[in-house]
């Protein structure tokens, strides 16, 4: 099948990549020429695990392709996938002009029956305004799908390749058919496809995404009432995560949860319940404790340095929102070095993968180690913000050795506590005593 995908972004290159691995002719399309010369000279342009692999592989073998020119990339294409950026606007709405842009663009260029489908997360009622701004100059057939992605960063590869279910929204029995025979060769274990209304899939998307932010914001505030009654957070996760009705995943509490999608599909929740005069209060609150408890560790820090952080040094270990990726949207280290900063502090951070990422950003307002132990030099304390599995099991005595103090601040509870109480140092965590 020949499938075009408009957008290279995170979503988009997964999809590309993973459909041409199954054999089909992929085209991908992107507005940025400089990100589509690299493409097709072999350079991937986003940090996942296993995806350079297939990338390379689709490409060499002529199945996946890359263009700047929606006419020519579209060309020939029975589906053609929207995965365009759809970040907050001002009132926190998810912003489509990407999305309607290029459906506008699409309605001048069709020639013949094909199927349209909307692989962005985007409000209720976006397949309809697609349609709408396809058929403007388009008067033959074509179907609008809503087929959301559920992809996690860092394993993305292969919740794409072994998918826990397929939503596709359609009311068309012939677009059900092209996109069930699309993805047959990712459920031949028995994972269902869900078919609905676009309505419905396009809920379903924001639906998941901010249930999981809302188990996260919970067991967030349960770690704050276990450190005011002396309980331990772990042995709570325990004991809940073991009842089949809640699970025992999106149950670590930390300092808050980033990334492109939960911050931005919460926030489009609420907004699109206000354009329809019911009030999410819920997940006002998930927002509301998940912006606070980024900040989470600096009274902790504040407390113990007496409150006064001037002059004071740190070493940051993990700035990607979490690990296994190089995504720093909505990271919670970016907060946490912006009040440290404020305070008078300076900052010696490592990443295995996002350093760059946050060069371009916030430039040389901190600086950057080579390894996690380098930036542990002349270092007042430690802080850890993202949960990397090489910080897992670090060498103690060289922490030691590098600290001025043998102080760890905690923000993805990683040691043990009795562990790090014997070796001497003041060690502080989430929701534990």
């Amino acid at each position: 099948m020949r499938i075009a995908v408009v957008g290279t972004g995170y979503v988009g290159l997964v999809t590309g990549t993973c459909f041409a691995e199954t054999g089909n002719h992929v085209t991908c399309i992107d507005i940025d020429a400089d990100k589509i010369a690299k493409l097709s000279n072999g350079g991937i342009t986003i940090y996942e695990p296993g995806l350079e692999k297939l990338f390379l592989r689709n490409l060499k073998e002529g199945r996946l392709r890359f263009t700047t020119d929606l006419a020519e990339g579209t060309e020939d294409a029975a589906i053609i996938f929207l995965a365009l950026p759809t970040p907050p606007g001002e009132d926190g709405n998810a912003d489509l002009r990407y999305v309607l842009g290029v459906a506008d663009s699409l309605g001048k260029i069709l020639k013949d029956y094909t199927v349209i489908v909307d692989k962005s997360t985007v409000p209720v009622g976006t397949a309809e305004k697609v349609r709408l701004a396809i058929t403007k100059n388009y008067k033959k057939e074509f179907d609008v799908v809503s087929n959301p992605e559920f992809l996690r960063e860092g394993v993305a590869v292969d919740d794409f390749m072994k998918p826990d279910r397929v939503v596709i929204g359609t009311s068309s029995e012939r677009a059900r058919k092209v996109m069930g025979d699309l993805y047959s060769p990712f459920v031949r274990q028995g994972n269902p496809v869900i078919y609905m209304d676009e309505k419905s899939a396009e809920l379903t998307k924001y639906a998941a995404n901010s249930f999981l932010a809302t188990k996260i914001s919970f067991m967030n505030e349960i770690a704050q009432l276990c450190e005011r009654m002396g309980a331990d957070v772990d042995m709570v996760r325990r004991g809940i995560g073991s009842d089949e009705r809640i699970g025992k995943r999106f149950l670590f509490p930390g300092i808050g949860y980033g990334g492109s999608c939960f911050p931005k599909d919460v926030q489009a929740l609420v907004m699109s319940s206000e354009e329809i005069g019911y009030d999410f209060q819920i997940l006002k609150a998930v927002d509301s404790v998940n912006q606070k408890q980024k900040l989470h560790l600096l009274p902790k820090i504040s407390d113990y340095f007496k409150n006064n952080l001037k002059d004071k040094h740190f070493a940051l270990w993990g700035l990607a929102f979490k690990p296994n990726t190089d995504d720093i949207r909505e990271a919670p280290a970016l907060y946490l070095i912006d009040a440290l900063i404020a305070a008078g502090a300076t900052i010696s951070a490592y990443d295995p993968e996002a350093m760059s990422n946050v060069k371009k950003t916030i430039g040389d307002k901190i600086s950057y180690a080579e390894s996690q132990y380098d930036a542990l030099h002349n270092a007042d304390a430690l802080i850890i913000a993202t949960e990397w599995s090489e910080f897992r099991t670090p060498d103690f005595e060289l922490i030691s050795n590098k600290l001025k103090n043998k102080i760890i601040f905690d923000g993805r509870n990683l040691f043990e506590v009795k562990q790090l109480r014997h070796l001497g140092y003041h060690y502080e965590s989430i929701g534990r005593p």
